[in-house]
């Protein structure tokens, strides 16, 4: 019975430190990572000069008894195994793709893990480029995501260079019909999508005698 009663507890220990690093060792994940701390009240700001903001982990609560300390009692610092396991999808949801996103570190967004005590809000995340994925004219092509499912940023039917599917019925590079909202719809969350690059299936003809293309740019995002 008492190896038994030892066991558990030693159970118990680990499995509590794995969902501690879940969401408190990502800050050691990529050397590459950008790391944001808020103390509880004000506002987190993510932020990409290049590329959009993709989330890597994140946690609203208390690993250590420094961060976000100052002028507060011993007893709201002294649960440092305070981790909440939705922050991590609600931060993905409100930021990834985005050049910059605003969200408060309150427990009216992330609810609150641990009462009595004062927390922050802990983000780790990398600037990511969007893939891109051409078909031309006429043709048909299938976007996929090895790892994740799709999340379309932009997508445009038309022409905005030359040197892409070149033709010679590429006379302009002034032609834009927004897609985006239709192939959000057809793609996203997918791990694959058919596609098909002509004005009968994206209903428009943006320039009318020019050969066209459809360009898609997308994330593949991990839940």
């Amino acid at each position: 019975m008492y190896q038994s009663t030892m066991l558990m507890q030693k159970l118990s220990g680990v499995t509590l430190l794995l969902l501690l690093c879940q969401h408190a060792c990502f800050l050691s994940a990529s050397g590459n990572a950008k790391q944001s701390v808020t103390c509880e009240g004000r506002s987190a700001s993510l932020s990409c000069e290049s590329g959009h903001i993709h989330v890597l982990g994140a946690n609203y609560g208390r690993t250590d008894g420094k961060t976000c300390s100052d002028g507060k009692p011993p007893g709201q610092l002294s649960n440092v195994k305070c981790s909440s396991k939705t922050t991590l999808k609600k931060m993905t949801v409100r930021c990834n793709g985005k050049k910059s996103c605003s969200v408060q570190a309150v427990n009216s967004v992330f609810s609150d893990p641990c009462v009595g005590t004062y927390k922050y809000l802990q983000v780790s995340y990398e600037c990511h480029t969007p893939k891109q994925h051409i078909t031309c004219e006429g043709s048909k092509s299938n976007i996929t995501c090895e790892k994740g499912v799709i999340s379309v940023h932009h997508a445009n039917y038309g022409r905005r260079n030359l040197l892409t599917c070149p033709h010679e019925s590429a006379t302009t590079t002034h032609c834009n019909s927004d897609q985006t909202a239709r192939l959000r719809a057809r793609c996203n969350g997918k791990k694959s999508c058919h596609v098909e690059a002509s004005n009968l299936a994206l209903h428009a003809d943006p320039c009318k005698k020019v050969h066209k293309y459809l360009e898609v740019m997308y994330f593949c995002k991990i839940a």
